[in-house]
């Protein structure tokens, strides 16, 4: 609903938005449908499979989704001169992400047939924030590489 509101209020959505409205959706109607702890458990690989979807779908776009979101999360604007170096990185940086959250998606079901329920909750967090940190370590030592490789800096402003 917040994101129907969003779109006829301004015309345009957030992608954090989407990212989060996709994931909480997609698990309140797996907890809501089931009463099954192993539906349940579900949410969490079809959350990173759903996620995974997402950012495939824009990465082969001129607006791959990690610049939407480095516009949003970080207030970074593209130079005025077109980057065709920055737009490859934005691309390349979207599937870098859709693979990150395949991976996950895959481990989390892996797990869930190995583990124990309890084990399976643990292990949970520790793949997100292991998949998190490394893919954003990941992505910032790659955005410094093209800034430098296309001779552009960042700077920071005041509003």
């Amino acid at each position: 609903m917040t994101v129907a509101a969003r779109k006829v209020a301004t015309r345009s959505v957030p992608a954090l938005l989407t990212i989060s409205a996709l994931v909480l959706t997609l698990q309140m109607a797996v907890v809501v449908a089931t009463g099954s702890m192993l539906v349940f458990l579900l949410q969490f690989p079809l959350a990173n499979l759903a996620l995974c979807a997402l950012f495939a779908r824009t990465a082969p776009t001129p607006k791959p989704l990690v610049a939407d979101l480095a516009a949003e999360v970080a207030a970074l604007r593209q130079p005025p001169s077109h980057s065709p170096g920055l737009d490859r990185f934005f691309q390349g940086a979207t599937w870098l992400w859709a693979g990150i959250f395949a991976l996950s998606a895959a481990g989390l079901a892996a797990l869930m047939i190995v583990e124990s329920a309890r084990v399976f909750l643990l292990l949970t967090t520790a793949v997100t924030l292991g998949g998190t940190v490394a893919g954003t370590l990941l992505s910032a030592l790659w955005f410094i590489r093209t800034l430098r490789r296309c001779g552009l800096r960042v700077r920071f402003t005041t509003a």
